[in-house]
């Protein structure tokens, strides 16, 4: 049962920090569509913070897709 408990806590925790950096994103997300929208060179520095907070989101629900994988293996071997 504590490992159910822990897996629960864990995607928990991992649902909480896609949610984090989403939010992180927004901002350069915002600025790279502003700079889009006014047909301008857009800051490399929030290119460079969208493809990182991109690439550490893609990490995060991989880790996310592992942990839900498996508490559903626990669950299905009741």
């Amino acid at each position: 049962m504590s490992k159910k408990s822990d897996l629960k806590k864990a995607i928990a925790e991992s649902e909480q920090e896609i949610e984090a950096l989403e939010k992180k994103r927004v901002r350069s997300q915002s600025a790279l569509l502003e700079a889009f929208l006014n047909h301008t060179e857009p800051n490399e520095t929030d290119a460079e913070y969208f493809r990182v907070f991109s690439s550490l989101i893609e990490l995060e629900r991989e880790n996310l897709r592992k942990l839900a994988d498996e508490l559903e293996k626990l669950e299905v071997k009741k």
